[in-house]
């Protein structure tokens, strides 16, 4: 049984957890799938913005069980457990990461639960969306471990450091109003159904705009968070050098003047030869 299901509306993509009897827990399925379903969206081309939802009353339980079935990964007694353990925790980082590396913007709606891995999961979305009492918590620290898969990286860049601390440390909930308050969710809708519509609408206006221009802007705003404002701006000349597009500043200049959609060229599609899955 697959962990989520996809659907395509145009250029929007929409991918739902769907396991709502085990609160979207990330299993073993969710963890081989992603990665390559998501090089697959990006690879075609055609795909503009991509929603990631869940079914039910939670976004995310974090890590299901069934990841740890068999104790292999847990165990830390010798070196060759160790550098297996090192390698599965990198491949589980890996997966979440093919939300950074795909040339279209991602948007998480979060209703009820995101904790554990779904909050690695929605630290690496570049939008989200929360329902009135949804709520984030690194839960990690409340089952004697230290996050692993992205939030103690991720958040820092995005929520006060202090903020972060207190989630690492104490293991609390963020909930939604504060999450807003602090810039870590761009909008908090009364339900679950307002959630995926001002979700899918957003992801609608994302995909009006100019493809490479998005994707261009995506990729600057990940490189600045890691470089300095210099390297940053010397990256971003070259960057756009390499995607300036005539075609598309004249359509936006055109659409603009007579107030009607812009038409632009879908990317062009890739192969991913030699990039790995995640």
């Amino acid at each position: 049984m697959s962990a989520f299901e996809i659907t395509r509306d145009g250029s929007v993509a929409h991918l739902r957890l769907s396991r709502p009897e085990a609160s979207n827990a990330l299993d073993l399925t969710f963890w081989r799938d992603f990665g390559p379903a998501l090089k697959a969206l990006d690879a075609t081309g055609e795909i503009r913005a991509l929603v990631i939802s869940g079914e039910g009353r939670n976004f995310c339980a974090g890590m299901d069980i069934s990841v740890f079935s068999g104790g292999a990964i847990l165990q830390t007694d010798t070196p060759a457990d160790r550098q297996a353990f090192h390698q599965a925790a990198r491949d589980l980082q890996d997966t979440l990461s093919w939300i950074e590396r795909v040339r279209f913007p991602v948007i998480a709606a979060v209703q009820g639960a995101c904790v554990g891995a779904g909050l690695d999961l929605v630290s690496a979305c570049d939008l989200r969306l929360a329902a009135e009492g949804a709520y984030f918590r690194i839960e990690e620290i409340n089952i004697g471990m230290m996050a692993d898969v992205g939030s103690l990286q991720r958040l820092p860049h995005i929520l006060p450091e202090a903020v972060v601390r207190e989630l690492a440390y104490l293991g609390t909930s963020l909930t939604a109003d504060r999450a807003e308050r602090l810039g870590f969710v761009n909008a908090v809708l009364p339900d679950a159904d307002a959630l995926l519509a001002a979700a899918l609408e957003m992801a609608k206006a994302v995909a009006a705009k100019a493809p490479l221009a998005i994707s261009g802007s995506k990729a600057a705003i990940a490189y600045a968070r890691d470089h300095t404002v210099a390297e940053g701006l010397e990256w971003a000349a070259v960057m756009q050098g390499s995607i300036w597009n005539t075609a598309d500043v004249l359509a936006a200049i055109q659409a603009r003047m007579t107030r009607t959609p812009a038409e632009f060229a879908s990317l062009s599609p890739h192969a991913g030869v030699g990039i790995g899955e995640g």
